[in-house]
């Protein structure tokens, strides 16, 4: 997607969240690249959240008013804990609420950060006890581990002030001198807080998100989550409707062979090895992940690196498989697919390429190619 286009022309957009969030559930689920949180803690919250206080509506980034004051909420943190460590409905409209009294505005829309996981759907937690419009749409296009990993860091824009709070009833506001910056306070503030938080961060104008975000984000998960439920009902390969829909490769198949995974700093940090069966007996597959898959090789070869996707899904189902989720035996496709372009700047690469995150290769698309921002 690119921000001209407002929502992929196979993709209808939505008007209005309600009742059933399980498609948008499952959507968000495979746009999070194995993480932004637990998919199923985030239906409950939001489902439950509607049953409350009703329907929210949704809005199309280029119907926003350039004055519109645009808040964002999210979870931070590691993955695995949030599965253990629930956060209340009331959490996310009090980060909202400290952040607006903080600014001293009132805010008109709220925003999904990222759309993976708990993070596309904590959202509609807080607009329906705000009763506030969401937008449709986000700053990544998929889910990315750290604060400032976002396409409005590339225009500028500032994550802080910057909101926290916690399951306790804490809540901390700061400002800090950039959005690396904002990263490392709000890690530390978040380990403190038992390594999951609840944050308000980005508020934003109308314009600024009409500049930065990426558009169709919600209504993209809905396509996708009633791809793969369609699919599955015909009898049809629900990864190949899965994969047709991001316009994405299946890269390969397998069963996880081993998973190392531990919770450093934050975050999820781990691999994942997955033995080859059908066409791909006799290979294996690595999967490298912090939160989110940054890297997947291929027999011994990089075949694809953030910033574009690498989802794991299970062989028969299609459902999506975080990377808390990961487990011994289980029967996984690996996909691949684009991101937004925008990540392929040069800019974009020094901010979520693989070097960021430690690895000593050159940024892969989803079709195995060099990315151009290599080059540039």
């Amino acid at each position: 997607m690119t921000t001209t286009e407002a929502v992929p022309r196979t993709v209808r957009p939505i008007t209005e969240i309600g009742a059933d969030c399980s498609a948008l559930a499952r959507g968000a689920a495979i746009l999070g690249t194995g993480g932004g949180g637990d998919p199923y803690i985030g239906r409950l919250l939001a489902e439950a959240a509607v049953r409350a206080h009703g329907p929210v509506s949704v809005v199309q980034v280029e119907d926003l008013p350039d004055d519109a004051v645009v808040l964002n909420v999210a979870m931070i943190g590691a993955p695995t804990v949030m599965v253990e460590k629930l956060p209340s409905g009331a959490q996310f409209a009090e980060a909202i609420r400290s952040l607006a009294t903080h600014l001293g505005v009132t805010p008109t829309h709220v925003a999904c950060i990222e759309v993976g996981g708990v993070n596309s759907t904590s959202p509609i937690v807080a607009a329906a006890e705000l009763g506030l419009p969401l937008i449709d749409g986000d700053g990544m296009g998929r889910a990315f581990p750290e604060v400032q990993m976002v396409l409005p860091t590339l225009s500028g824009i500032s994550a802080t002030p910057m909101a926290l709070a916690d399951e306790k009833g804490n809540t901390a506001v700061f400002s800090t001198v950039d959005n690396r910056w904002a990263e490392r306070l709000a890690r530390t503030a978040t380990v403190e807080m038992g390594c999951s938080a609840i944050t308000a961060q980005y508020a934003m104008s109308g314009a600024e998100i009409k500049e930065s975000y990426v558009r169709g984000s919600l209504s993209l998960s809905v396509a996708l989550g009633e791809a793969l439920v369609a699919a599955r009902a015909a009898n049809e390969d629900p990864v190949a409707a899965v994969t047709a829909v991001l316009g994405g490769t299946i890269v390969f198949e397998g069963k996880v062979a081993d998973v190392e995974r531990k919770t450093v700093t934050g975050f999820a940090r781990g691999t994942a090895r997955i033995t080859g069966s059908g066409s791909d007996t006799g290979l294996e597959a690595v999967l490298r992940f912090q939160n989110e898959h940054l890297l997947a090789e291929v027999a011994g070869s990089v075949r694809t690196t953030a910033p574009d996707l690498i989802v794991t899904l299970d062989a028969e189902t299609g459902e999506p498989i975080t990377t808390e989720g990961l487990r011994f035996g289980a029967r996984v496709r690996v996909v691949t697919a684009p991101a937004d372009e925008r990540w392929h700047t040069p800019a974009g690469l020094a901010l979520a390429g693989p070097r960021y995150f430690g690895y000593d290769t050159r940024a892969v698309r989803h079709d195995g190619t060099v990315s151009e921002g290599e080059h540039a």
